[in-house]
């Protein structure tokens, strides 16, 4: 499997990277960012293989692709969240990329080392809906609408 559109595939903003194995969830996050009207388009890798593998195809800020905020889940199969960003952080242009890790995972171990390792936020991701559309609205005021990206917002400059 590789990396797909998932939301608004042919907005021109720069998308959002959601790396996350539940399709459950990676669903909440679509009717989330459906219901707070985020334009940008939304991208999914369920594996953290496919991360490693998009994260080295697209270390352009020109790549339309490059993203402008990604979701990490930690427990991923194949690669697990924290060696997915250990990755990203050691290629230059993606050092600069907020991630936000929104996990299940409330361990202290879990949270110190995604800091450690770069980790803008770190999240508990809510299991019901309400409360996970509330996470989203939060991330768009800061992430999207707040927060000046370091590549502008399209990806043209």
């Amino acid at each position: 499997m590789t990396a797909q559109y998932v939301l608004n595939y042919d907005s021109s903003l720069r998308p959002i990277l959601v790396v996350e194995d539940n399709d459950m969830d990676i669903d909440f996050c679509v009717q989330a960012f459906d219901e707070h009207s985020i334009a940008n388009p939304v991208i999914a890798c369920r594996d953290g293989d496919e991360a490693i593998a998009f994260i080295n195809t697209h270390g352009d800020p020109l790549d339309p692709q490059f993203p402008l905020l990604v979701l990490l889940d930690l427990r991923l199969p194949k690669v697990d969240g924290i060696e997915v960003l250990r990755h990203a952080r050691k290629q230059a242009n993606w050092q600069l990329v907020p991630i936000v890790v929104m996990t299940t995972s409330n361990d202290n171990g879990d949270v110190k080392v995604a800091y450690q390792e770069g980790a803008n936020s770190y999240i508990l991701k809510p299991v019901d809906f309400a409360r996970f559309s509330e996470v989203v609205k939060y991330l768009k005021v800061y992430w999207i609408l707040s927060n000046e990206a370091p590549f502008g917002p399209t990806g043209r400059g």
